[in-house]
């Protein structure tokens, strides 16, 4: 979820077909938060190493990062995303009603622990312990090996990362996590993702 992420879009050809459409389907809504194109290659690229894998979404908005997913994701990998808003979560649900393998969920974050444990892990509507939330728990989300996707972050220029004026507790978390493999992506100058990949 991107403050302007939806507007990002406006002048971006070459989109694949899904994307452009949950990205009319945003601008519709008037939904501004959608995930940069930045963050949608990003998110292209990682499911496209996981196929036939479960990949899981918390935040769908109006499924422009789904979107995303399903444009890097092989055949017969399975894509769930949970969204708490209900009037964006049947929105984006009759978007993907033809599409194989996706299953969209009016729900709070905490529900997609259900279907997981996960090959990817996209945390854009909480559990990424931001905000003083509990974060999720990477060895019971994932499966060994893993990649869990952290977006919306102000890329750092020091040690220890800052927020606030103070050390970046929720980035750190995830970057000194024992159990993860981690670092943080710049995507633009003012935007950055943490990707982290479970050990085991």
């Amino acid at each position: 979820m991107s403050l302007s992420g939806t507007a990002a879009y406006r002048g971006q050809g070459d989109l694949p077909p899904l994307v452009a459409e949950a990205v009319r389907l945003a601008e519709r809504l008037g939904f501004a938060h959608s995930c940069t194109p930045e963050q949608g290659r990003l998110l292209q690229l990682l499911a496209a190493g996981r196929p036939g894998g479960v990949v899981g979404e918390t935040g769908t908005g109006c499924g422009v990062g789904v979107a995303w997913l399903l444009s890097g994701a092989a055949r017969g990998t399975r894509v769930v995303s949970v969204e708490r808003e209900p009037e964006r979560a049947a929105a984006a649900a009759a978007l993907f009603a033809g599409v194989p393998d996706v299953t969209i969920r009016c729900a709070d974050w905490s529900a997609i622990l259900a279907d997981g444990p996960f090959d990817l892990l996209v945390l854009d509507g909480g559990g990424a312990g931001k905000g003083g939330e509990r974060p999720v728990d990477p060895v019971v989300a994932l499966r060994p090996q893993g990649a869990i996707v952290i977006d919306d972050f102000t890329p750092a220029d020091r040690w220890p990362p800052q927020h606030a004026g103070a050390p970046d507790a929720a980035r750190l978390h995830w970057l000194e996590h024992p159990s993860l493999a981690a670092t943080e992506l710049r995507l633009t100058p003012t935007l950055a993702t943490v990707v982290g990949v479970r050990r085991g």
